[in-house]
């Protein structure tokens, strides 16, 4: 299992990443699709903090969506295109004292890539949560145009008023 500071490779449904494996020949199942590798590459960002990293499977019109209901902190609604991202990740450490993803299955259909996993959330008080989030993405030419983030806004308000 990956720890939660580290992407998951995928579910069977979707193929392990070979890099995973120390010697990818020996893998039992095929590489990972190209929509995965881009979704990995995005994670991988978010692991190591680089944001150029997150960036690198998105393509640069991408809608980035989250709930509305996390407006009131300014974390809601509808970003557009890599700019729109920086702007909404340079404000959340004004909100929360940082998070760690952890993606553990992966489904994909044609364009679209499922993924769901949890969060481990610190608020700036310090108080720590581990919140469930499902991502929808929708890929094309293996780059994301559209991610949603889907999750329980009560529980994560709760988390940062605490």
């Amino acid at each position: 299992m990956a720890s939660p500071n580290t992407p998951a490779p995928p579910n069977a449904a979707a193929s392990p990443n070979p890099s995973d494996s120390p010697n990818p020949s020996d893998s039992p199942n095929p590489p990972a699709s190209p929509n995965i590798e881009a979704i990995l590459a995005s994670y991988a960002g978010f692991r190591d903090r680089d944001i150029e990293g997150i960036l690198s499977g998105m393509h640069p019109d991408v809608e980035w969506v989250h709930p509305e209901g996390m407006g009131k902190y300014g974390l809601g609604g509808t970003k557009l295109g890599h700019a729109g991202i920086k702007e909404f990740l340079a404000h959340v450490p004004t909100v929360l004292g940082g998070m760690r993803l952890a993606p553990r299955e992966f489904i994909e259909q044609g364009d679209r890539v499922v993924v769901f996993g949890t969060r481990e959330v610190t608020s700036l008080r310090g108080t720590t949560a581990t919140l469930d989030f499902v991502h929808s993405w929708t890929m094309r030419d293996g780059k994301a145009t559209r991610m949603e983030d889907i999750f329980d806004t009560v529980a994560f308000h709760e988390l940062i008023e605490s």
